[in-house]
Parts: structure tokens; sequence; C-alpha cells
């Protein structure tokens, strides 16, 4: 459905949740500014949806058709406030679609915005790919109220600390609001409940952190430099594995699926074991930072940024590795 604008399409997404229908929208990072207010709104009021922000090079208008890596820290920080939120990167086509399905699976299931955050290279590239049968994939459903509409307190919860969700137009009625709100759905200016509400969306996502985390390794077992990629550049990052490991270099990496929450502890494991952690990124740092805070003093973070809208190559990643010998 077309909007008259980002902020439209966002607040059209949150309405068709609403209703029961597993909605989407898409844009890149001007139009995923627009949206923030109205992602902050889905955070707070626990409706599904997913976004899909298509990076390329900024601020403002920036480079239009070029690629970056640079909505990173939107992406988890982009709206006021203390907030959960999941950001899912893909590297390639089937990736596309096999997190495409996931972060519909994982908003639907822990009632959470959920980012696709793809970059230029990525949202542009045309290779060939075997697609998994439809009927062989997980589809995960919001879990709905198991008692009648008089019944129903829509935001009360259990140990799962995820509440039911009954769609509009069902019989159910309840009041959704961006502001703090209590069990019922109503505004709260009770410290307690304030204190409750604003916890329990923070932590929820803490719960099922092991479940959320999605990365790929290859040759991390005997690795002694480590690399950690994500989107495009773990593109080139694999063949500068592949060089480096047909040279002899025990070299590993880590392909970041998930960006936030952030893999801290599998990345804290990984600094112990390498001397060194290559962290290329079409930014000025954004991931590396969070490696950095990871591995503390254990291993040293080792940047290859690029900002002017062209792709790391692979040369360049082995360049530093070799550098690291």
């Amino acid at each position: 459905m077309q909007m008259e604008d980002e902020i439209a399409a966002m607040g059209a997404v949150i309405g068709a949740s609403l209703g029961g229908v597993k909605s989407m929208t898409a844009t890149s990072g001007p139009g995923f500014s627009l949206k923030q207010e109205n992602i902050g709104f889905a955070a707070m009021t626990e409706v599904p949806v997913v976004v899909v922000n298509v990076m390329r090079g900024g601020p403002s208008t920036g480079l239009p058709t070029l690629p970056s890596q640079g909505d990173v820290m939107q992406a988890r920080w982009g709206t006021h406030g203390d907030h959960p939120i999941i950001a899912l990167a893909p590297s390639g086509v089937r990736e596309a679609y096999e997190l495409t399905v996931e972060a519909f699976n994982m908003s639907e299931k822990y009632r959470v915005p959920v980012i696709l955050l793809l970059d230029e290279i990525v949202g542009h590239v045309h290779e060939k790919v075997t697609l998994p049968d439809p009927l062989e994939l997980e589809i995960v459903n919001r879990k709905k109220p198991a008692v009648p509409p008089e019944e129903y307190i829509p935001y009360a919860t259990d140990e799962t600390l995820i509440p039911p969700m009954a769609n509009f137009g069902e019989g159910y009625r309840y009041h959704v609001t961006g502001l703090v709100h209590d069990e019922t759905g109503f505004p709260t200016n009770v410290t307690q409940k304030i204190e409750a509400q604003l916890t329990r969306l923070n932590v929820k996502l803490d719960r099922y952190r092991d479940e959320i985390l999605l990365f790929k390794e290859t040759d991390t077992e005997d690795a002694e430099i480590g690399i950690i990629a994500y989107g495009s550049t773990a593109r080139s990052s694999r063949n500068a594995l592949k060089a480096a490991r047909e040279e002899g270099i025990p070299a590993g990496l880590i392909q970041l699926q998930t960006l936030w929450p952030f893999p801290t502890e599998r990345i804290r494991r990984f600094g112990r074991q390498v001397s060194h952690v290559v962290v290329p990124e079409l930014n000025l740092g954004q991931i590396a930072h969070e490696v950095e805070h990871a591995t503390g003093c254990e291993a040293e973070v080792v940047r290859v940024n690029r900002i002017a809208g062209e792709p790391i190559h692979p040369d360049e990643i082995l360049a530093r590795i070799k550098e690291c010998i």
C-alpha cells in the first residue's frame, strides 16, 4: 500500500499489525529517520512490525545510490528512550530471504519491532540461489489470548514476559497508547507500575538472547587472527579469509547476522582466543566500537573503514590481516 510518506507508512504497518496482519515497510537512511518516532510507538505498545532499511551513504541525502553501513547505531538507538529492538543483517540474497522470515518470526514471538538492516550492495546484488521449500519454513505467529474478551487484560503477562495479543475486530476491545501504561493499557503515573512496565520491556529480549543471536563461524576453531563482519563486508571477508588460509595464516571469521542485541559473550571469548580482531565496515567503526567494548584488552581491534561509497575489497582486508602477523 503506497502511503504519502515514511511517517505514514510506519503508522500504516502498526495499524495493520493491530488488525492481525503481519506487516512490513521498507526504506533507506533518510526514510528510516522519519520512521523513528513510530518505531518507538511500536516498541512501547509491543506491536509486531518489520522495518527494512537498505543503508546508503549519509548524513542527509548523502549518497543516494551508493553503499554504506552507517545506520547500525541508528537501528539500535534511533528512537528516544530505553527500548527493545532486534536488528538482523543479511549478506546476500538467500540470507535476505531467510532473515526476512526470521524477522517476522521474532517480531511475532517477542512483540517487538525488528529491523532488517541491509546495505545497498546486498539490496542490489544479483546471484543464483536455491530457496527452501516454503512448507519447510518455521512460521511463528503471535500468542493469542486464552480468555474471553470480558476477561482480557491486554498487557497482563506471566513468566514469559510477553503478553498475549488480541487482534482488533475480534471482539477484544483494549486501549493502545504510546504513554507508559499499566496492564490495562491505559496511561499511569504510578511509580511502581512505570518501573514494572519499562523494566519488562527492556529485559524481555535478554531472556531469549540465545534464541535471537544468529551468527556464522568459519575456521574459528584454530584461529589466531579474527575477522568480524556483517552485510556486504562479510562477502569480502570470506574471500579474504580464504586467501589468508591459502597462505597458511590461521584466520577465522564470525559473520554477524544479529547485530542487536549484540553477541557480546561470543565476541569476548573470541577476543581471548585471537591476538587481533579485524573489523571491516562501510562506516567509521560502529560495530568496531562494540567489538572493542566486548573484547576489552584481550585482543587488538583493527579497523578497516570506508565511507566513500565503494565496497571494501578482499585484498584490503587481507593486507590488514597480514599486518597482524
